[in-house]
């Protein structure tokens, strides 16, 4: 056990490229891009360098390197994703603050700033509806008020105004029928 390992590396790796495989396939490793296969292959470099045949044999010594050095790439692999992960978080709630609406999770954007200038076509919705309906448009959509905000400011009660935005949405239903059609693409 004494004599250095007469075997060239090719001659070396050509015996023990399946350890690499074997070590990927036990820890999980899918390796579309080979970057685990490679670090697996200058793992095994670094054993076949620094080996000492004093200390054990080299199959043992390679499963250790080879083993070990892919589970700190997997662990940095890990650490990078969870990073640009949150990063893209962040970005994500920079631009739509957060919020998401429906079972698609698409972003709701930011209504500060936007107006509502189409004044014959709220006169068309408010012809359409009671009073108290038209304050809950008022409040509720044009102003963004929320519905117990407008029981405090109307006097009325949390579920007349629920009643209200119910009836508004019957009335309505058509005339969203009708504007999608307008808007939607030919």
């Amino acid at each position: 056990m004494t004599e250095k390992v007469s075997m060239t590396f090719e001659e070396i790796f050509e015996q023990n490229e399946r350890r690499i495989h074997y070590h990927m396939l036990k820890l999980g490793i899918n390796d579309p891009h080979r970057e685990f296969y490679v670090e697996g292959l200058y793992a095994m470099w670094m054993a076949y360098k620094k080996y000492d045949p004093d200390k054990g044999p080299l199959a043992t010594y390679f499963n250790y390197t080879i083993r070990n050095r892919l589970i700190d790439m997997l662990r940095m692999k890990t650490r990078e994703d969870n990073n640009e992960q949150k990063i893209n978080q962040k970005e994500i709630c920079e631009v739509d603050n957060g919020n998401s609406c429906g079972t698609m999770k698409l972003p709701m954007f930011d209504p500060n700033g936007i107006t509502i200038e189409d004044n014959t076509f709220w006169e068309s919705v408010k012809s359409k509806l009671s009073e108290n309906q038209w304050k809950w448009v008022q409040f509720f959509i044009i102003e963004g008020m929320s519905m117990q905000e407008i029981a405090q400011l109307e006097g009325v009660s949390f579920d007349a105004v629920k009643s209200w935005g119910r009836e508004v949405r019957k009335k309505l239903k058509d005339e969203g029928e009708y504007l999608e059609s307008l808007y939607r693409p030919s």
